[in-house]
């Protein structure tokens, strides 16, 4: 693939340059020097051409950092596929270039027809190569976008049905301590008549459905579930937990897109975490509040040192999910016109969210 690339850029930007100098030299030879018939070869045509392979190295260089999310967390076979039509634009363009200096263009005579055959010739190359890198350009960063736009989709999807469990899960956690009255006179029965076996049966079914997450969190019942599971994975792989959660009434926010939100955030904690040794300190600690009519969340994670923060993407092993947490939510934060800010260094990466809201907001705050 970056083979495919270098060939790609250094072939068609050095000949779209250079076609462009010597159109250029040949009409000010021709108009301002007054030269009937202009020649231009020799070492003259080689300077150019020298010139034109020095753009495209500028150009390889400006690409760099474009080009470094195409390069970021795909797999093998997708780079293979995309490296094949960029070897097919420059077999085709050489292939046309080819009949072309072999006399395929029209040639008008001699005469004043040797400047314009130079002129139309270049101008040919020019509007080649021209074609030939939009299309490669259109392919690459198409090919790219659209394979973001299907994880992001697949991931939405998914995230859509763990929104609807824990949902359900609250649901009937809420008919659980509903009920709770009766099964306490039910287990007090059982127990009286010292029914053991029954008893133990009884709260086995009864913890196949409860969702104990000590109490309202937040007072969103859907946010509440999320961090529960969170927590309890951190917990079982001895991450300390720390959240201080503010919710403000009537937040503008739906509670899915908010799901969303923390559901990638702290995913990609619980995952920085994950890559570093058991051995060291790890820790995610959230914090939610209120601020100038603004609702702000920070989260703070441990990560290996050696790993770094480049426009949205860390060098981790999970080329399949790369990213793409990030990339949801920025959708969800442009979504309430808000702003994100992150930065690694130290070992902590720490990501910000400022989202406004409604002037009728106000704070509760609850602790874990």
């Amino acid at each position: 693939m970056a083979a495919s690339i270098l060939i790609v850029v250094i072939k068609l930007v050095s000949e779209f340059c250079a076609s462009l100098l010597d159109c250029l030299v040949l009409f000010f030879l021709h108009t301002v020097k007054k030269i009937p018939e202009p020649l231009f070869g020799g070492w003259k045509g080689g300077l150019v051409s020298g010139i034109g392979y020095c753009f495209a190295i500028f150009a390889i260089y400006l690409m760099s950092k474009r080009l470094e999310p195409v390069f970021c967390g795909k797999p093998g076979k997708w780079y293979a596929i995309l490296a094949v039509p960029l070897l097919v634009i420059v077999t085709v363009y050489d292939v046309a270039s080819l009949g072309a200096s072999n006399g395929i263009m029209v040639r008008s005579g001699g005469g004043m027809g040797v400047y314009y055959d130079q002129i139309f010739s270049h101008s040919e190359f020019l509007v080649l190569a021209f074609l030939s890198m939009a299309a490669a350009g259109f392919y690459v960063f198409g090919m790219n976008r659209i394979y973001l736009e299907q994880e992001k989709s697949s991931q939405y999807h998914s995230q859509i049905s763990v929104y609807k469990m824990l949902t359900e899960q609250y649901r009937q956690s809420e008919r659980l301590r509903h009920d709770m009255k009766n099964h306490i006179i039910a287990l007090t029965a059982l127990s009286r008549n010292k029914e053991w076996e029954k008893i133990e049966d009884y709260l086995k079914n009864m913890e196949g459905v409860i969702l104990d997450a000590g109490g309202d969190l937040t007072g969103n019942k859907a946010v509440d579930a999320l961090l529960y599971l969170k927590r309890k994975q951190a917990e079982g792989e001895d991450i300390k937990w720390e959240c201080d959660m503010q919710m403000p009434k009537g937040c503008c926010i739906n509670e899915f897109d908010l799901c969303v939100l923390m559901g990638n955030i702290l995913d990609n904690a619980l995952e920085a975490c994950g890559r570093m040794q058991k051995d060291e300190s790890r820790f995610i600690n959230i914090q939610a509040r209120t601020v100038k009519k603004c609702f702000l969340i920070e989260v703070k994670n441990s990560m290996d040192r050696t790993e770094k923060l480049t426009e949205g993407f860390t060098n981790k092993d999970d080329s399949q999910e790369h990213g793409i947490g990030l990339l949801n939510v920025g959708d969800v934060v442009n979504r309430y016109n808000g702003a994100v800010h992150k930065e690694a260094g130290k070992g902590i990466f720490v990501i910000s969210i400022l989202m406004p809201f409604s002037d009728t907001a106000h704070d509760t705050k609850t602790a874990v």
